[in-house]
């Protein structure tokens, strides 16, 4: 199954230096869901090769603007282009008033509805079920109210050994119950042991997407079994006391976390525009945590 992140921007606060504010889209299994929507984000979708008529569903951390500044654009692009599949928002309670106001000021109708889904802070956990994935929240740490987000594959069923299937002649109606698990037996009497034609899918993946929040013991402690981490790393830790007056991270604080979790990868991101050359914090956050990697706008990771 298909389980990867594209980086739309990887900015903090403003675009700078040719970097556009924080926003990533995850195809999970060709299900498109947006995090994040700073300014500028449609160009980047068509900079990238995104239909953005394709996304299901769009989750915004907070109400700072370079994550969501780009939304009411995008929203109104996608009514302008026709869209008419009901649109799944979550976000902050006062999201969606702040999106009521920009299309009745400017006497906008959609073409579609926004189911929107408020996010609490407070109370966080399962926000989203479906047949392949599930996402929950975890509350992060910063000046205003904002939410991290865990994605995670769930488990597929027993993959069919197909040459064993083949060579016993076994009847594609058996497959079903081959797949999960169970045991079959032929008119004749002839058992066919799941166990023997089948094979364990692979270990479902993870992805957890911590936006702005400084080192906090209390989102860690949810991230347990996360493959892949990405977390904000808006200073380097010569500027620790500036991240704890903004309730930002710094790239050795992420790594430690990364290590404390024992992710199998670490991005980082939402750089402040104080870092022309984003090298040295690569090679800070590596010191710590060696599989690190620049959450570069327009790459492509697996998860």
């Amino acid at each position: 199954m298909k389980f990867e992140v594209t980086i739309l921007g990887n900015s903090s606060a403003t675009p700078m230096f040719n970097r556009n504010p924080t926003s990533q889209v995850l195809n999970i299994n060709e299900h498109l869901l947006m995090i994040d929507c700073g300014e500028g984000t449609q160009q980047q979708l068509l900079r990238y090769g995104i239909r953005y008529n394709k996304i299901h569903h769009i989750f915004i951390s907070h109400l700072h603007g370079d994550h969501f500044f780009g939304l009411i654009g995008l929203i109104s692009s996608m009514s302008l282009n026709g869209r008419k599949r009901d649109l799944k928002l979550f976000g902050p309670k006062k999201l969606m008033d702040i999106i009521h106001l920009q299309l009745q000021s400017s006497d906008t109708h959609l073409s579609f509805k926004i189911d929107f889904f408020p996010l609490d802070p407070e109370n966080t956990g399962l926000i989203l079920e479906t047949r392949d994935y599930t996402v929950e929240t975890i509350p992060l740490n910063h000046r205003i109210p904002c939410t991290g987000f865990i994605f995670r594959e769930k488990k597929r069923q027993r993959k069919i050994l197909k040459d064993r299937v083949d060579e016993l002649q076994i009847p594609p109606e058996y497959f079903p119950l081959l797949k999960r698990g169970i045991d079959c037996t032929d008119s004749r009497g002839k058992v066919f042991k799941a166990l023997d034609l089948t094979e364990e899918s692979e270990t479902p993946k993870s992805y957890a997407y911590c936006s702005d929040t400084m080192y906090d013991k209390a989102y860690i402690s949810r991230l347990t079994d996360v493959n892949t981490l990405y977390h904000e790393t808006t200073f380097m830790h010569d500027m620790i006391d500036r991240a704890k007056e903004t309730h930002h991270t710094t790239a050795i604080e992420a790594a430690q976390i990364a290590k404390e979790i024992n992710a199998e990868k670490l991005l980082i991101g939402h750089f402040s525009a104080r870092y022309k050359d984003l090298s040295p914090l690569l090679l800070e956050a590596k010191t710590v945590f060696e599989d690190t990697f620049i959450a570069e706008q327009g790459e492509t990771f697996t998860i």
